[in-house]
């Protein structure tokens, strides 16, 4: 008996994609010193590098114990799941404080703050990934992507509202990547395409002022010169590192404190002008091998909730970075949304980590049929 569990525990470590793994802990490591770069001498900011090593610590708990839990039990809760999605959700409007920019999107536990919003985005993947998978025989049917649009259309009110127009985006276009790799069909998709144009004016009518402004000065960099100053700067940034970059903590703009909320939205910035296009290359790299990681237990999944649970993760790992990235390079209106497992943030950090120990979770079972 005891040489059969030590055989089912060596089976399970085997399967650990020790890969994963290992690239999210060395992105953890490089941002924790690109904050420390980016935050040297303020007083202000002097907790973040701990406070980033500490999530980071959590973050990697959290992969394990997520990682020994079979997702199937996530997935066949997925009811119970979206129930506490909204509750939570819900606290914010009551109980909500705001953040550093401006959002009503944090509820406070005394020393620390948590958003909701981020664990949010997380759980819609484990409930969208079961509602796909139980209604796959009807994925061709209009009604059946209503109803999965429907699961994501009360939370992204609420998210929305807070406001945080990233996230919204985000989870909307998480929902998009699972409903299409379900198999919805392209004619859907079009229809789709076509009242996302014609709701533009009426989400255009809600946003608050500072979003509009985001939007516009992007458009027209000179229409808002507060909002255009943080792109000016970061393009500024980037261009000054070049091939090679000025040196680690040797960059005028974030040293010179020219580039605001540079270890959060332009931590980018940061690293291309200190380490240059090699560094920024090299941050590339290690994000792509994490996503086509993702991409591969998508494929070993046996089962279409695992595989598209998968593809939700790395969904939001891949457009997070590409727009963290296009907004410090102004190629896209900047949104808030971090740098993955880079930027400064413990909500982001932890609940990415738990996207990760779910796809874990998915690898360390897909030979695995009973529950």
């Amino acid at each position: 008996m005891l040489r059969k569990r030590l055989s089912q525990t060596g089976l399970f470590f085997r399967n650990f994609d020790y890969v994963l793994f290992f690239v999210v802990i060395i992105l953890i490591v490089f941002g924790v010193l690109m904050i420390a770069s980016a935050t040297r001498d303020v007083a202000s900011l002097s907790d973040r590098v701990n406070s980033q090593i500490r999530y980071g610590i959590i973050g990697i708990g959290v992969v394990l114990i997520m990682a020994a839990i079979d997702y199937r039990y996530f997935t066949s809760t997925y009811l119970w799941i979206y129930g506490i999605i909204v509750a939570i959700l819900g606290v914010v409007g009551i109980l909500g404080v705001e953040g550093e920019a401006g959002a009503q999107s944090w509820v406070s536990f005394g020393v620390a703050g948590f958003q909701p919003s981020e664990l949010a985005k997380m759980l819609l993947i484990i409930v969208l990934a079961q509602q796909l998978a139980l209604n796959a025989e009807r994925i061709g049917e209009l009604r059946t992507i209503l109803i999965s649009l429907g699961f994501v259309g009360l939370p992204v009110f609420f998210i929305f509202i807070q406001p945080d127009l990233g996230i919204s985006v985000l989870v909307l276009v998480t929902w998009f990547a699972m409903v299409w790799g379900a198999g919805m069909r392209w004619r859907h998709i079009a229809l789709f395409v076509v009242l996302a144009l014609i709701a533009m004016p009426i989400l255009w009518s809600h946003m608050e002022d500072y979003q509009k402004s985001r939007i516009t000065s992007f458009v027209d960099i000179d229409s808002d010169k507060d909002a255009g100053y943080n792109m000016r700067q970061a393009m500024t940034a980037i261009g000054n590192g070049g091939l090679l970059g000025r040196g680690y903590m040797q960059g005028t703009q974030s040293q010179l404190r020219y580039l605001r909320v540079r270890h959060t939205d332009f931590i980018f910035a940061v690293i291309a002008e200190e380490l240059g296009f090699v560094g920024v290359m090299l941050v590339l790299v290690l994000i792509a091998i994490v996503v086509f990681r993702i991409l591969r237990a998508a494929r070993l999944a046996q089962d279409m909730a695992g595989g598209l649970l998968c593809y939700g993760v790395a969904m939001v790992i891949f457009f997070q970075t590409l727009v963290s990235i296009g907004m410090n390079i102004r190629l896209l209106p900047v949104t808030g949304l971090t740098l993955p497992f880079i930027s400064s943030g413990g909500s982001s950090l932890v609940t990415l980590m738990f996207g990760v120990g779910l796809v874990e979770s998915v690898v360390l079972r897909h030979g695995s049929r009973q529950l």
